[in-house]
């Protein structure tokens, strides 16, 4: 399925998929709860191998009063673990490969696995309804991604009591944590998703995607090297990226810029 300008869409069993003008809107839609099975991760990760670099954002929202209650139980149990887990892992190994920003739209639960995947996107807009926990401790069982992501989002002391006791907690107390970026009311959550994707994507694609990648890549360095990274990226754009040249040239002409599609 390729990214671009005009408008696609993809009904799955338990995916939706929908391209318009280079935002790409991936719906989980297994009603009430959108908990995940093997085959629906099978399709997830189908749509989103699909998803072509031409986009410039993907939002992952989902259908109903939920954005995602995890992963099926069943399919933690040994006979099936290491197929879920293989297929759980590969959604993040494609979501980290994707170039432009990923947004979740957190519309109800987000809870176990669905938390992770709501987190694991660069940014977060949430209903006042919405709520988010790690409850896998509970059951005896661990939550890979959100061991590796947590501490880094906020913190080691909060990731351990979120971890360490499964606890849940309301979206107003997720923002504080720095978890996610903004709370609004329900009725209001798609109206401000839409806003907030028009300001992403009224900004030069191919910029947005190098200030990404060169975040990401200084997550795990020093200042230094992190700094250093940056710096060579923002050399290398201003020497070879035509939106840098527009950019600037319609700052100095007082004019609207005109970013390329890249």
């Amino acid at each position: 399925m390729a990214g671009h300008n005009g408008a696609m869409n993809h009904q799955g069993n338990h995916i939706v998929i929908g391209i318009e003008g280079g935002v790409a809107t991936l719906t989980l839609a297994r009603p009430p709860l959108n908990v995940l099975n093997i085959e629906m991760l099978s399709e997830l990760n189908r749509a989103l191998e699909r998803l072509s670099g031409a986009i410039k954002l993907l939002i992952i929202t989902g259908q109903g009063k939920a954005f995602c209650a995890g992963v099926d139980v069943g399919e933690h149990l040994p006979e099936k673990a290491r197929e879920m887990l293989s297929a759980f892992h590969r959604t993040f190994d494609l979501l980290a490969s994707i170039e432009a920003p990923t947004l979740a739209v957190v519309n109800g639960a987000a809870l176990g696995g669905g938390c992770e995947l709501a987190l694991f996107c660069d940014f977060v807009i949430a209903a006042e309804s919405a709520m988010f926990g790690q409850p896998e401790i509970k059951l005896g069982t661990l939550a890979p991604v959100a061991i590796a992501l947590l501490p880094r989002l906020c913190g080691p002391r909060k990731a351990f009591e979120l971890l360490l006791t499964g606890d849940t907690i309301d979206a107003r107390q997720a923002e504080s944590l720095g978890l996610i970026n903004k709370v609004v009311p329900g009725a209001e959550l798609h109206t401000e998703a839409a806003a907030f994707s028009r300001k992403l994507t009224g900004l030069s694609a191919a910029a947005v995607k190098r200030a990404k990648k060169a975040i990401l890549f200084g997550l795990d360095k020093n200042f230094s090297e992190a700094f250093e990274s940056a710096d060579a990226e923002c050399l290398d754009a201003l020497l070879r990226l035509a939106d840098a040249r527009e950019g600037l040239n319609a700052f100095l002409e007082k004019r609207t810029p005109v970013w390329t599609d890249a």
